[in-house]
C-alpha cells in the first residue's frame, strides 16, 4: 500500500484548524512578563509572554493597543485576554491578544502614576501657584447641576460671604465624555469677568473620578489665568486636577470656605482697623498741635530778622569781594587790550602790502627787460639762420651758372645714369629738352 504524503501548508492548514475550533483557545486568560517589546508607533505589537520556564509570542493589533491607558514596558508583568491561533505561513502559533492590564495594579492605577511621572517630569505641577483674591466677586462653579457639591457651595457662601455671585456652568463630571465638557466649561469661564473657579465633584472609585487625571484637564487647569480650587473626591482621593490647581479643598464646603472669607468677621475687622485708625490720626493730631505750639514760641517767630542776620553779613561780605574781583579782572583786561593793540599796529599789513607792491614793480620791470632782450636775441638768430639758409640755397648756386640734368623725373649724378635718349636740363630760371648724342666715361684712375 502506496504511503500518501502532505505538503507543509496542508499540515498548518489541518493544525490552524484544530487551533481555531478548539473552544478553550477561543478566549484564553493568560498572565506573564513581557519580553522582546519594541513601540512601533501606530501598528500592530509584537512581542513575548514569559514566565520562569516557558515563552509564548504575542501579537496585539493597533485597535486594541491604542485604547491600554498605560504604556508596556520591558519586563512588566501584565494579565492579558486573547486567542491562541497558529500562523500558517511559519507554522507558529501565538497569542493574539485583546485586553491587556497590568498585574497587580489596575491599569488606570499604572495610567494614572506615568501621567503623573510625565507632567511632574514637565513641572506642570512645580509652577507658581495663583494666590486666590481675598474679597471675590464672582466666583464660578464648574459641576454637576444635579449633585450634592453645588448645594455645599451655594450654602456655604450664603452663610459666609452672601454679597458674592456664584454662577454655576452645568458639567459633566463621570463618563468619557466628562474631561471634553470640563475643558469647554473652563475655557468658557475664562471668556467672562471671574475673580475665583471651583471645580468639584463628589465621592466615587478611580473609574468615576477618572476625567479629573485627564490629561487634558490638567493643562487647561494650568494655563487658566483664573486662580483654581480643586474639590474632587473625598479628603483620602488625590487626583491630577487636585496637583494641577491653585488649592485643593478636601471638601466642596472647604472650598467655598477658602474662596470666600466670613463678613462678618471682615465688618468687625473693618470697624476695629477703623478705630485704630482714628486713635492713630487723633494721637497724630495732638503730636502736631503740641510741636505747632512749641515752634510758636520759638525766637524764628517773636524775631525773624535773626534768621536772616548771618545771611544779610554773607552778602555784604560777598558783594565788596565782587567788586574787588570785577575792579582787577577790568584792569587786566585793559592791559591785556593794549598789548593786543601795539601787536597788532606792528603787525599792520599795510607796510607789507607796499613793499610787496614795490617788489612787483621791480620784477615788473625785469620781466620786461628780460623779454625784451630775449626777443632780441631771437630775432638775430633768425636773421643768421636765414644767412645760411640763404648761402646754401641751389637757387644761389644755379644763379652763378650751374645746372643740374633729369631723365624720367629721376637726377642724373654719373654719365653712368644716362640714357641715349632725350633729358632735360635745370637752369636757375628754367629748363631745356636736350638730347644724348655720345656718351664719354671716365676711367676710374683718370683726371
Amino acid at each position: 500500500m502506496t504511503q500518501e504524503y502532505l505538503t507543509v501548508s496542508a499540515l498548518n492548514k489541518y493544525i490552524k484548524r484544530k487551533f481555531d475550533v478548539d473552544p478553550y483557545l477561543e478566549r484564553v486568560y493568560l498572565t506573564g512578563e513581557i519580553s522582546n517589546f519594541r513601540m512601533r508607533p501606530n501598528n500592530h505589537q509584537y512581542f513575548s509572554l514569559k514566565d520562569e520556564r516557558s515563552k509564548i509570542n504575542a501579537i496585539m493589533f493597533k485597535g486594541a493597543f491604542q485604547k491600554l491607558k498605560f504604556t508596556p514596558k520591558e519586563g512588566m508583568k501584565v494579565l492579558v485576554v486573547g486567542r491562541v491561533a497558529l500562523y500558517e505561513a511559519s507554522g507558529m502559533y501565538q497569542i493574539y491578544i485583546d485586553h491587556m492590564e497590568p498585574d497587580g495594579v489596575g491599569a488606570l492605577y499604572q495610567a494614572l502614576a506615568e501621567l503623573r511621572e510625565k507632567l511632574a517630569k514637565e513641572g506642570l505641577f512645580s509652577l507658581p501657584k495663583k494666590p486666590l483674591p481675598r474679597y471675590p466677586k464672582r466666583i464660578a462653579v464648574i459641576t454637576s447641576p444635579s449633585g450634592a457639591v453645588i448645594r455645599d457651595i451655594i450654602t456655604t457662601v450664603k452663610r459666609r460671604y452672601p454679597i458674592a455671585q456664584l454662577v454655576l456652568f452645568p458639567t459633566l463630571v463621570q463618563g468619557d465624555k466628562a474631561a471634553a465638557d470640563i475643558v469647554k466649561n473652563i475655557k468658557q469661564a475664562e471668556t467672562l469677568d471671574f475673580d475665583t473657579m471651583i471645580i468639584g465633584r463628589g465621592g466615587g472609585s478611580i473609574e468615576d473620578l477618572w476625567p479629573f487625571n485627564e490629561e487634558v484637564v490638567a493643562r487647561a487647569i494650568a494655563d487658566s489665568p483664573i486662580p483654581i480650587i480643586s474639590s474632587v473626591g473625598h479628603e483620602t482621593d488625590t487626583t491630577i486636577a487636585d496637583l494641577v490647581a491653585d488649592v485643593r479643598a478636601a471638601t466642596p464646603t472647604a472650598a467655598a470656605e477658602l474662596a470666600v472669607p466670613v463678613l462678618s468677621e471682615e465688618i468687625l475687622r473693618i470697624k476695629e482697623k477703623q478705630a485704630r485708625l482714628e486713635q492713630a490720626f487723633l494721637h497724630q493730631l495732638q503730636r502736631k498741635k503740641e510741636r505747632f505750639e512749641r515752634l510758636q514760641q520759638s525766637y524764628i517767630f517773636r524775631q525773624p530778622n535773626r534768621l536772616y542776620e548771618a545771611q544779610s553779613v554773607q552778602l555784604d561780605r560777598l558783594t565788596q569781594q565782587l567788586q574787588q574781583n570785577m575792579t582787577v579782572l577790568v584792569n587786566q583786561r585793559e592791559r591785556e587790550l593794549m598789548q593786543y593793540s601795539n601787536r597788532l599796529a606792528q603787525a599792520n599789513p599795510i607796510n607789507r602790502v607796499k613793499q610787496a607792491q614795490q617788489q612787483m614793480t621791480y620784477l615788473q620791470e625785469r620781466l620786461q627787460q628780460q623779454m625784451q632782450s630775449y626777443l632780441d636775441n631771437q630775432q638775430r638768430r633768425l636773421q643768421q639762420a636765414i644767412t645760411s639758409l640763404d648761402l646754401l640755397s641751389p637757387l644761389k648756386t644755379m644763379g652763378r651758372g650751374f645746372t643740374y640734368a633729369t631723365q624720367e623725373d629721376q637726377v642724373i649724378r654719373s654719365v653712368k645714369d644716362l640714357q641715349e635718349k632725350e633729358m632735360t636740363v635745370h637752369f636757375v630760371d628754367g629748363t631745356v629738352k636736350a638730347a644724348v648724342l655720345e656718351i664719354n666715361a671716365v676711367n676710374e684712375g683718370e683726371e
